[in-house]
């Protein structure tokens, strides 16, 4: 059994699957999921992470939500093929595309000096 929040022996973080717990990370979910999954304090998960890494949560967990994020773009790009809205927004983001707009409306000032000046 892991070690929870006030536990004085144990494995740290018994519970923790790494592969489940790099999946978590590349699908983006935050600390305080993570630890919701594996029933765990953010405490050990800290532990866990320095243990089985040598780095922080903060580190490890970037590092696989940039896989997700590859992973994501892949599939964004495989859309675009299919999908002319996907197209569409992935040129605006990344090839500085926009929607065109017009204005055709014409603007004039018409001065008029009929005001009749008083006699004061």
């Amino acid at each position: 059994m892991g070690r929870t929040k006030g536990a004085k022996s144990g494995v740290i973080g018994n519970n923790i699957d790494k592969t489940q717990f790099e999946t978590l990370c590349s699908m983006m979910c935050s600390q305080e999921e993570i630890c919701a999954v594996f029933n765990v304090s953010d405490e050990t998960l800290r532990n866990w992470c320095k243990e089985n890494y040598g780095e922080t949560v903060e580190k490890v967990a970037s590092r696989f939500r940039n896989v997700g994020k590859s992973s994501l773009r892949r599939t964004q790009f495989k859309l675009a093929e299919k999908n002319t809205q996907m197209a569409i927004w992935l040129g605006k983001q990344y090839l500085n595309q926009t929607d065109k707009i017009e204005n055709t409306s014409e603007e004039r000032i018409v001065v008029v000096n009929d005001i009749p000046e008083s006699d004061e």
